[in-house]
C-alpha cells in the first residue's frame, strides 16, 4: 500500500468514526426527547406491536448528511448537503403528516396519484416532489461538461438520487432491514476517489443499527430517504455512464415491482436473504 493510499484509507476510517460518533450523540438526544411531550408525535407501534420512536430517522439523517459533506469531493459537497438535508426534512414531514387518519390510504405511487385525482396532495407526494427537486439540484451542482451527454448524465443523477432514496425507504418495513441494505451499499461504494462520501454515512448507519434491530427506534422516511439519497449520489459519481444506466434501470425495476410484489414475502422465501434479514433481530 502506498503512502497516499494509506492516507486515504485512514481518512475514510476517521470519517466513519465521526459519523458513528455524531449518530450516537443524536440518538442520545432522541432518547431524551422521546420521553417528553414533544416526542409524542414521533411515537409509533411497529409491526410486532412494540412501541418505537421515529426519532432514530432524524438522528441518522443529520449525522449521515453532515459526515457525507465532510467526506465528499469538493465538487460534490453542496450536492450532498442538499440531497441529505432535503430528503431528511421532507421524509420527516411525511413521517408526521402521513400518520394522520385522512392520509391512511395515500401509500405508494398508486396512492399518491389517487389522492391527486381526488384533489388532495398527500404528504407522500410532497416528499416525492421535494426529493425529486433536490435530486435535480444535485444533478446541476455535479454536472459534467455540456451538450447532450451532460443532459443524459443529469437525468441519470436525478434518477439515481431520487430512486435510491425511495428504494431504501421501501425496505424500512422490518427492524434493521433498511439499515443493513445501507451498510452493504455504502461498504460496496467506499472505494475510489468518491468513496469518502459514504464513509461517514456508513459509520452513522452502523451506530444506529443496534437500536433499530432492538426495536427501540425506526428509521422512518426521514432516515431511510436521507441515507438512500446519499447512497444514490455515490452511485451517480461512478465514471462509466453505462454502469450508471444499468444501476438506474435496476432501481426503477425494483421500485415498480414493489407496487405489485411484497418485498417482505420475497425476502422471507429466499434463503440467504431470509437469514440476513433476521440477523440481530429480536425474537418474537
Amino acid at each position: 500500500m502506498t503512502a497516499g493510499a494509506g492516507s486515504t484509507a485512514g481518512r475514510k476510517v476517521r470519517l466513519a468514526l465521526a459519523g458513528a460518533g455524531a449518530a450516537r450523540a443524536a440518538l442520545a438526544g432522541a432518547g431524551a426527547l422521546t420521553a417528553r411531550p414533544a416526542g409524542a408525535a414521533w411515537r409509533r407501534t411497529n409491526y410486532a406491536g412494540r412501541p418505537v420512536t421515529l426519532l432514530g430517522g432524524p438522528a441518522l439523517a443529520l449525522s449521515a448528511t453532515a459526515s457525507a459533506v465532510l467526506g465528499a469531493p469538493a465538487g460534490t459537497r453542496a450536492a450532498a448537503a442538499v440531497v441529505g438535508a432535503v430528503s431528511g426534512a421532507v421524509g420527516a414531514y411525511d413521517d408526521l403528516a402521513g400518520a394522520r387518519p385522512e392520509q391512511a390510504r395515500d401509500k405508494g405511487l398508486a396512492g399518491h396519484f389517487a389522492a391527486l385525482r381526488a384533489g388532495r396532495v398527500s404528504a407522500g407526494a410532497v416528499k416525492v416532489a421535494g426529493i425529486g427537486a433536490a435530486a435535480a439540484v444535485a444533478a446541476v451542482l455535479t454536472r459534467r461538461g455540456t451538450g447532450p451527454g451532460a443532459l443524459v448524465d443529469g437525468v441519470l443523477t436525478t434518477g439515481l438520487v431520487a430512486g435510491t432514496a425511495n428504494l431504501v425507504n421501501l425496505l424500512d418495513l422490518r427492524p434493521g432491514r433498511a439499515g443493513k441494505a445501507g451498510v452493504l451499499a455504502a461498504a460496496a461504494g467506499i472505494g475510489g476517489p468518491a468513496g469518502a462520501l459514504v464513509a461517514g454515512p456508513l459509520g452513522a448507519t452502523l451506530a444506529v443499527l443496534p437500536a433499530d434491530l432492538g426495536e427501540q427506534v425506526m428509521l422512518g422516511d426521514a432516515g431511510a430517504n436521507a441515507l438512500g439519497a446519499l447512497l444514490g449520489l455515490r452511485l451517480a459519481a461512478i465514471p462509466a455512464r453505462a454502469s450508471r444506466s444499468v444501476l438506474l434501470a435496476g432501481v426503477v425495476g425494483l421500485t415498480l415491482a414493489s407496487e405489485k410484489v411484497s418485498f417482505t414475502k420475497v425476502i422471507e422465501a429466499t434463503p440467504g436473504l431470509r437469514e440476513l434479514d433476521l440477523l440481530g433481530r429480536r425474537t418474537s
